[in-house]
């Protein structure tokens, strides 16, 4: 203020010195006159100039200590949970979840896939399947023996990831295709930004980079995902020299040889009760649609017998003897190698159970005793007569399983088993009271950019930016941890955008849930609308950030 209030007594003293600013009488009266105007006008410009610049920081000042006050104030109430946050409503962890409004009464045809969505697995399948792939690599690809040692870790993927077969990353991409700070994995080796940076330039995957990713969408990813970090990282560790797209290649022609061989499928078979949940509720809504007049059929890529002994021992303790699985379907599809079953010509053959072998006959009808190999949905609206909108089609699978039917006007519903899980987390007051700080955080740290422009940066403002931007990082963190250690939840990224994988349910999921058996909480006829006050997922509730504000 002192050095303001002299600016203001030297602007007074040119006025008290007579600077005349009207037409002096003469040239050389001109010449004198004019030199001290202009010398005189220029001296006030920078006055006000520096008067205003003066004043701007003044304000910027006051608005700096209000955001720091504000500050100041949460952290109080970061001290303890707000009482109102305990009767904030809770998300069904059963719920169905809209994204496209769907009438069930309309609905006439209930279609579903079998791995994931009526068969539900324990987590002891990952580590199988791990294990019958890691033996492959190195007993037919000739990897190092050393690949033997790996064990699955359940705590390191999740659903919905990137592998980059140029770099060799598992990534997390957001909504809009950017690279989750903290979702970039070399190996089991997190990456730093400025790592990330080296890699990719930016974070955000262009057009050209998109080409080299390819996604892990399905239950059976997790495996996947796993073992393609844990030989980067034994590659890395040795010291060898590797092509990152041969790594996935080579696992990935392990995980498909393991289900195609059969391997997997004996293995659970073998042990049923290791793998397999018996499950009595999916087969009350199966018998439930069956009452109420529905169609339904089973639409899977896996063999018959795998299917047959999996459903006799999910639901043996809910039939009775006498009745069979088979009798719940009017058509039972097997091998349908989705997603290709969607767009291919494949005609169908009928399989004999016996003989295990698939007739020459042309197939022209669906017969409810009677299973079907391959075909395609051409060859299948053609004979079911069964209009798009009237169909809805129950998978895991985003691609394989979704994609094409809704693409064909069927109505889709996804099973998302870690929804549950998910729903649950979200529901506990821990995760919202983090949640609650996340976001006043951020409101804080929108008005302080606001505020203050790079170049005004004071030392009190930068001292406010870290204090900000290092608590946000805390609360990030403890909220990622609820989750999984190492990306975090499946839906949502740590700064708090959608997940690709979420982006990719909103595309092709009209509806989903984690259990095909949670439609038994719904009427049968039934309207669901997609709520009105959603970002994008309707599962996710923001717990708003005035629950932190002083009365």
């Amino acid at each position: 203020m002192p050095f303001l209030r002299s600016l203001l007594r030297l602007r007074s003293s040119f006025h008290r010195k007579g600077v005349s600013h009207g037409a002096p009488a003469g040239f050389r009266g001109n010449f004198l006159c004019y030199n001290s105007i202009a010398s005189s006008d220029q001296t006030v410009v920078k006055i006000k100039r520096e008067v205003t610049r003066v004043v701007d920081n003044l304000a910027i000042d006051n608005e700096i200590a209000q955001i720091r006050h504000e500050f100041e104030a949460a952290k109080l109430n970061f001290l303890k949970i707000p009482e109102v946050l305990k009767e904030m409503p809770k998300m069904n962890p059963k719920g169905i979840y809209v994204n496209k409004n769907l009438r069930l009464d309309n609905i006439q045809v209930y279609g579903f896939d079998y791995d994931y969505t009526l068969a539900h697995y324990s987590s002891y399948l990952q580590s199988l399947i791990y294990d019958l792939a890691k033996e492959h690599m190195v007993n037919e690809f000739r990897y190092p023996e050393g690949c033997m040692t790996f064990k699955y870790d359940p705590t390191f993927p999740i659903r919905g990831l990137y592998y980059d077969k140029k770099n060799g990353c598992l990534l997390k991409l957001d909504f809009f295709g950017s690279i989750e700070p903290d979702g970039c994995y070399f190996g089991r080796r997190k990456l730093n930004k400025e790592e990330i940076a080296e890699r990719y330039g930016t974070r955000r995957i262009g057009r050209d980079q998109a080409h080299g990713l390819v996604g892990l969408m399905d239950f059976f990813c997790f495996s996947e995902a796993c073992l393609i970090a844990d030989i980067v990282q034994h590659f890395v560790d040795a010291r060898l020299e590797f092509d990152a797209s041969y790594i996935y290649q080579d696992v990935n022609r392990a995980i498909q040889h393991v289900h195609r061989s059969g391997l997997v499928h004996r293995g659970i078979l073998s042990d049923p009760h290791r793998y397999l949940v018996k499950n009595g509720k999916v087969l009350h809504f199966l018998k439930m649609l069956r009452e109420k007049g529905k169609k339904l059929f089973l639409l899977t890529n896996s063999p018959y017998y795998f299917v047959d002994g999996g459903m006799h021992f999910m639901l043996e303790d809910s039939m009775g003897h006498r009745d069979s699985w088979r009798e719940l379907f009017d058509v039972v599809i097997a091998k349908a190698n989705k997603p290709d079953f969607y767009t291919s010509d494949h005609p169908f053959r009928c399989y004999d159970t016996e003989k295990d072998n698939l007739a020459f006959s042309k197939v022209d009808v669906f017969l409810p005793d009677k299973i079907y190999y391959h075909g395609c949905l051409k060859q299948f609206l053609e004979i079911t007569k069964w209009k798009g909108p009237e169909v809805i089609y129950f998978g895991d699978h985003l691609f394989s399983d979704l994609r094409g039917p809704s693409k064909a006007g069927w109505r889709t519903a996804a099973i998302i088993h870690e929804l549950e899980n998910e729903i649950h987390i979200q529901n506990e007051d821990n995760y919202r009271f983090e949640q609650a700080k996340f976001h006043i955080i951020q409101e804080l740290l929108g008005k302080l950019h606001a505020t203050v422009a790079n170049s005004q940066k004071t030392e009190a403002c930068q001292s406010l930016l870290d204090e900000l931007n290092d608590e946000r990082k805390r609360v990030r963190h403890v909220m990622k941890e609820m989750f999984n250690r190492s990306f975090g939840a499946t839906f949502m990224t740590d700064t708090g955008q959608e997940s690709a994988f979420a982006y990719h349910i909103y595309q092709y999921a009209d509806v989903y849930t984690s259990k095909p058996e949670n439609f038994l909480l719904y009427p049968s006829e039934a309207w669901l609308h997609v709520p009105y006050d959603i970002k994008i997922m309707p599962h996710h509730v923001k717990v708003p950030s005035s629950l932190f504000r002083n009365p």
